[in-house]
């Protein structure tokens, strides 16, 4: 580490060396918060900018991830089929966990799971100043490494007038959303304070995908000369059905809105489903950021970050073995019964971040340290039996007995991350950019697992260097540029404790996991016409050792991922705008794309003639395939959009904007043997939307915006698609015969559906 120090240290010294007089154009200061994660105008990365106002434009129960559905090479889907609830997002064919995701420069991905639970976070599209997605390797970042793209938002930037907004909307399945929000604008003293509440709930399509969420924001400040003090505050509050079971497809023909979750029979054989099967999460994010401009264009920002979160799944599970809660075998004259359980998480997270800038007319050198800690304890809690009834103290069972409980473990992860990037305009035409970092990542895990009480003893310490070099050249309307990066990620804990359950449970042996390795090179081109831009996007995603998904889902509903040696994703990337008059614009964007393995030795849960799940997977015979297609990895993806504002030639004042848009994703593999039995078709959905606002007064000396009254319509799937957009496989492979029995699950998107939205804005 010291030496990669003294190498960060050399190259900044070297770059500053070649500094011209500081740039007089400087950067606000509240911004200076996330410009270590985020890519410039000169930065050789792929990237999309997303503002305040064209996220406004999204349907009204849509999640973050819905919201950005129409950038290019995204995919999302929802599990209740609609847009609040569990949403899910993939850039590149990459999904969530190699997603990194910054929220004023701090990571959001979760230190266990490396995923990103959008529900945990509901509304952030109404508090949200900008959104970059960056595809690829993208600039360095703090936690897990961007593995296929980043999301870097910002809630920092402050306006200079008091504000005040509502929204409240409504729709099909229930549905129902509200947020308000208020600021009173950077005052003359330089002090300034925000806040906004978000309330939302829904039915949701399925059964069982209820979800009853809300939000909060707020913010204080001060900011002046050269000096910025912020303290932001961020809740997320969900209580949802669980709908990660999926359903199979003879289901999804005879009833798509189908959800298992929480059945259970009677004594007579009826059906009945117990209403509190949930997933149930409280976060809170609290974050102290300072920034100091210095003299000669040096800026200094630091950021301390407090992430509490709590929470839990319930179940009702019928017919379970005593033995299986920590309770003797025999109980009561049962070996078993229905229980009422939880499985619980209580977490929190660390993070200290500092950076130091500098900035002149031919360079531009970030430089900076990230240091976190992350603790997460899981622990079962035992509700109800059916066979000991309300009259038992479970107490034993629970956390707070942890050497007689039903399981606890823990685990701690701690990283740091060193970086140095550098931004050098060798000729007025052509910047170099070089950009180093660090990455020492730490994960110490002890106690047992839910399942089999097996324990999870481990212990490591990761250290990567990911270095990442390119060119841009700009003239005028038009942009090239060329970059390479390495990159490494490390497996989850997940991915660590189905390798310690199988090589525990009598299979054959699973190699540890390793961390994976991918080189990334981009070229690309762009141009910015007055009513014309367009842009083309090469790019080579090359792995080694990828974590791979299997298609399959953990107990706790994680991807079951394996290292395979070799694997890439290659394609070109298209986008283009075109607005000829002030009244039409048409924007589109295509991604055709391979994404392949080179040599994948696929496995399944292993069974008995009794199908008594032996808890551990092999590879079957025939299941060794040659470069076959990676899992959810479509090859063709396009977004299009026409906006049409037919009365503004027209009218001196804004008229109806009318929006029709329209997503193509093509065919899926389900797993990753190519298996035509196992796809998403492909399909095509579309949206349309037509609002109207309407000035409620006139701009005056004390304030330069008017009071403003909306109203929108929204009409999703408006061709009212039978479809699903995402899914995964399941396979056993039975020891006694030899056999294979496999099929997948699926996860419906809703019919047609609508909501009306009606907003103020002052």
């Amino acid at each position: 580490m010291k030496k990669i120090l003294l190498l960060m240290g050399a190259v900044l010294s070297a770059l500053s060396a070649a500094a011209q007089a500081p740039d007089e154009k400087e950067e606000r200061l509240d911004s200076i918060v996330v410009s270590a994660t985020r890519a410039g105008k000169t930065t050789p990365v792929t990237y999309t900018m997303t503002g305040r106002e064209e996220l406004s434009k999204a349907a009204p129960a849509s999640s973050l991830p819905m919201a950005l559905g129409l950038q290019p090479s995204v995919v999302t889907a929802n599990e209740g089929g609609t847009g609040l609830g569990n949403s899910k997002i993939w850039i590149r064919g990459s999904k969530g966990s190699q997603i990194n995701v910054t929220l004023n420069g701090i990571t959001l991905n979760d230190g266990e799971s490396q995923e990103v639970f959008w529900v945990n976070i509901p509304a952030l599209t109404s508090i949200l100043s900008s959104v970059q997605v960056q595809r690829g390797l993208g600039t360095s970042a703090s936690g897990a490494g961007a593995f296929g793209a980043s999301i870097n938002m910002n809630t920092a930037f402050v306006g200079q007038d008091p504000f005040v907004s509502a929204d409240i909307s409504g729709g099909s399945f229930r549905t129902f959303t509200a947020t308000v929000s208020a600021g009173t604008g950077l005052t003359k003293s330089g002090f300034y304070g925000s806040a906004a509440y978000s309330r939302g709930y829904t039915d949701g399509y399925i059964r069982n995908a209820k979800a009853r969420v809300q939000s909060a924001f707020a913010a204080i400040g001060w900011m002046r000369g050269n000096n910025s003090v912020r303290l932001t505050w961020l809740l997320g509050d969900q209580h949802t059905g669980i709908t990660w079971n999926g359903i199979d497809l003879d289901q999804f023909e005879k009833d798509p809105r189908y959800n298992d979750a929480g059945e259970y029979y009677d004594a007579a054989g009826n059906v009945h489903y117990y209403d509190n099967a949930t997933d149930n999460y409280n976060q809170n994010h609290l974050q102290l950021n300072y920034a100091h401009r210095f003299p000669v264009g040096l800026t200094w920002s630091t950021t301390l970050n407090y992430t509490r979160g709590k929470g839990y799944d319930e179940y009702y599970k019928q017919a379970k073995k005593f033995s299986k809660f920590g309770f003797p075998a025999v109980v009561a004259g049962e070996k078993k019964s229905d229980f009422i359980y939880r499985k619980s998480m209580l977490n929190n997270l660390w993070v200290l971040s500092t950076d130091l800038r500098y900035r002149s007319r031919r360079l531009d050198v970030t430089a900076g340290v990230n240091l976190s800690q992350y603790a997460g304890d899981h622990y079962g809690e035992m509700l109800w039996s059916s066979v000991l009834g309300d009259g038992v103290d479970y107490t034993p069972l629970n956390r707070r007995d942890r050497l007689n409980g039903w399981y606890f473990n823990r685990g701690v992860k701690r990283e740091i991350s060193v970086f140095a990037r550098a931004e050098w305009l060798i000729v007025p035409w052509l910047t170099a950019y070089a950009d180093l970092q660090f990455r020492g990542v730490g994960l110490d895990m002890s106690g047992v697992d839910d399942e089999d009480k097996l324990d999870m003893t481990y212990r490591t310490f990761w250290p990567f260097f990911n270095p990442r070099a390119g060119l841009t050249g700009s003239w005028g309307a038009h942009k090239v540029y060329a970059s390479v990066a390495w990159g490494h990620r490390e497996p989850s804990r997940s991915d660590i404790k189905e390798v310690i359950e199988s090589n525990n449970l009598g299979g054959a042996g699973r190699e540890e996991l390793r961390p994976e390795k991918m080189l990334d090179v981009e070229i690309g081109y762009q141009y910015a016409g007055k009513k014309v831009s367009a842009g083309v996007n090469l790019y080579a995603m090359e792995y080694f050792d990828m974590l791979l998904e299997t298609g399959r889902l953990s107990s706790s509903g994680y991807p079951v991922k394996d290292n395979v040696a070799r694997a890439w994703r290659r394609g070109i990337e298209l986008t283009a705008a075109y607005e000829p008059w002030k009244w039409l614009r048409i924007d589109g964007n295509l991604t055709l794309s391979r994404n392949r393995i080179a040599s994948y030795n696929d496995s399944a849960a292993c069974i008995d003639n009794d199908w008594n799940e032996l808890g551990y997977s092999q590879v079957y015979p025939g299941g060794e395939f040659k470069r076959t297609t990676m899992l959810l990895s479509p090859s063709v993806i396009f977004g299009g959009m026409l906006t049409v504002k037919p009365f503004d030639a027209l009218l001196r004042n804004p008229g109806p904007v009318l929006r029709l848009d329209g997503k193509y994703v093509g065919k899926q593999y389900l797993d990753n043997t190519s298996s035509e039995d196992r796809v998403v078709p492909g399909y095509f959905v579309a949206n349309l939307s037509l609002t109207q606002e309407f000035s409620l007064g006139k701009r005056t000396a004390e304030s330069r915006h008017r009071p403003v009254l909306g109203i929108g319509a929204y009409v999703n799937n408006l061709f009212n698609l039978k479809y699903y957009a995402d899914g995964g496989a399941w396979k056993y492979y039975n020891i006694d015969t030899g056999e294979l029995v496999s099929g997948v699950y699926v996860y419906p998107q809703a019919p047609i559906h609508g909501m009306a939205k009606i907003w103020f804005r002052w």
